[in-house]
């Protein structure tokens, strides 16, 4: 596939890396970009040799948000009947195999956004994360006043989106946003391992890791619960739990098949 604003790599490790590459615009999501991103996850999550995907910016620049000047005319109709946002934003949304989100520089807005969609987000000491819609007369629309609100908490994530102020790396790794912060620079080569480690394990069981800590937002607790033991009993019946096993009684490192 040809893309024009987004460069896909598939490592000998198992991980796919797909990085933002509208540096001229700090990587603004215009519609193209997100269709392009959707359509790589697709191809990832199909690829039986990929196990984990790594979602970066580069070392420079996540995401500085949407692209304003494509925006600018958009109407209520137009948006409402096209379901904009939603539409392009799907993929992203239900992705199978996990994500680890490199975050270095600006996140914001829809960059911010786009980081929460992943399992795991890592950032280094240049990261700056906000929801900034409300200083140009808008508001967040994938999930900036939702999954901010669950990741960091009311209080914090009313000041974000009511204020559009930014968040640095400590603050978001003290608020639960981001789960390590690396020196500048790294961020992506610290992804990586993060994401070849993952890749390296069993990949039903990473799914259903996956599916269950995601359950967790939707449901009860005693829902969650109940949802857990049955995804730990399906395990029971994987050749790769009984390799798994196997492999820690006779002190060796486990060579899963993914079945």
């Amino acid at each position: 596939m040809n893309n024009k604003y987004i460069l896909v790599e598939k490592l000998e490790n198992g991980v796919g890396v797909i990085t933002l590459n509208r540096p001229e615009v700090y990587n603004a999501l215009c519609t193209q970009l997100l269709n392009e991103v959707s359509a790589a996850i697709k191809d990832f999550d199909n690829d039986t040799n990929i196990g984990a995907i790594v979602l970066t910016g580069g070392n420079k620049v996540f995401a500085a948000g949407a692209d304003i000047k494509e925006m600018a005319n958009l109407d209520f109709a137009s948006a409402y009947n096209n379901e904009f946002v939603k539409k392009e934003w799907q993929t992203l949304e239900k992705h199978t195999k996990p994500i680890v989100a490199a975050v270095a520089g600006f996140a914001l807005g829809g960059g911010c956004e786009m980081s929460m969609l992943c399992d795991i987000v890592v950032c280094d000491t240049t990261a700056k994360f906000g929801q900034p819609e409300v200083k140009i007369g808008t508001m967040p629309g994938a999930g900036g006043t939702q999954r901010l609100t669950k990741a960091v908490g009311k209080a914090k994530a009313m000041y974000m989106c009511l204020t559009g102020d930014m968040i640095d790396s400590k603050e978001a790794k003290d608020y639960g946003l981001v789960a390590s912060v690396f020196e500048e620079g790294t961020v992506v080569e610290e992804a990586i391992k993060i994401a070849s480690k993952i890749a390296s394990m069993s990949q039903p069981v990473v799914r259903l890791i996956k599916e269950s800590i995601n359950n967790s937002y939707e449901s009860s607790l005693q829902a969650g619960l109940e949802a857990e033991r049955k995804s730990f009993y399906t395990t029971l019946a994987l050749d790769d739990r009984t390799e798994g096993m196997n492999a820690f009684v006779e002190k060796r490192k486990a060579k899963f098949s993914n079945k």
